[in-house]
C-alpha cells in the first residue's frame, strides 16, 4: 500500500438523489440518482455535451443542483481539466502547498509517496511550467492521491497519458478503493475499473 494512502472508515458515502442540472439556462439532465459506498466506483459515460463535468462539479459541491440533492460523507479531491498547480512553483512545493491546504500529516511524505506513485520523482524539482503536457496530467493526478481525500472525482483523468501512465493510474484507483475510497470518474478513453457503475448520462437528458 503507498504511503499516501489513508485506511478509510466504513461510513464514506457518496449519495446523489433524484439530481437534475441546469447549465446556461439548458436542463442537461435530470432524475440522477447514485449511491457509491467505501470500496465504490463510477463511470460516468455520454457525449460531449451532456454534464460529465457538470455532474462531477455538482458532487462536489461547485455547482448547486437545480433539483434534488447530493450527500457527501468524506471529504473530496476534484481533478479537473486544469492541473491547479502554480506554474511558478517546482512541482514538490506545488504539491506541497495544496496538501498542506487541505490539512494532511505528513505532507512531505505524502507528496513523496503521490510522486513516487505516479511516477514523478525525478521531476520534483522541475518548475510546473516546464512539465510536459503528460507530466502535468500525471501531476495532476498526484495532487490528489497526496490530498487524503476519501472521494475522488475525476475529469478525464487519463487525458494526454502513455500506457504506463495510465497503468499507474489503474493502480492507484485500485489502491484507493482497497482502503475504502470512492471513485466517481468520467472519461472517453478506457480505464480498468471493476465492479463500477455506469451512469450514461443520455438515458438521464432531457
Amino acid at each position: 500500500m503507498s504511503g499516501s494512502q489513508t485506511a478509510y472508515a466504513g461510513g464514506y458515502l457518496l449519495l446523489l438523489s433524484n439530481v437534475a442540472c441546469v447549465r446556461g439556462g439548458r436542463l442537461l439532465f435530470s432524475g440522477l440518482s447514485l449511491r457509491l459506498a467505501a470500496g465504490a466506483a463510477a463511470l460516468v459515460a455520454g457525449p460531449n455535451g451532456t454534464g460529465k463535468s457538470s455532474l462531477l462539479r455538482l458532487a462536489a459541491g461547485l455547482l448547486p443542483p437545480f433539483e434534488g440533492e447530493v450527500t457527501r460523507a468524506g471529504t473530496v479531491a476534484l481533478l479537473g481539466e486544469a492541473s491547479a498547480l502554480d506554474g511558478d512553483r517546482t512541482l514538490a512545493a506545488a504539491l506541497a502547498f495544496w496538501a498542506r491546504l487541505d490539512g494532511v500529516a505528513d505532507a512531505r511524505g505524502r507528496v513523496a509517496a503521490a510522486l513516487a506513485a505516479m511516477a514523478l520523482e525525478s521531476l520534483g524539482a522541475v518548475p510546473v511550467r516546464l512539465l510536459s503536457t503528460g507530466q502535468r496530467r500525471r501531476a495532476a493526478m498526484a495532487r490528489v492521491i497526496a490530498s487524503g481525500a476519501a472521494i475522488w472525482l475525476l475529469d478525464e483523468p487519463a487525458s494526454g497519458l502513455d500506457t504506463a501512465a495510465v497503468a499507474r493510474l489503474e493502480e492507484a484507483l485500485a489502491r484507493h478503493r482497497a482502503v475504502g475510497g470512492i471513485v466517481l470518474l468520467a472519461t472517453h478513453q478506457p480505464l480498468a475499473l471493476p465492479d463500477a457503475t455506469t451512469i450514461d448520462l443520455t438515458a438521464v437528458a432531457t
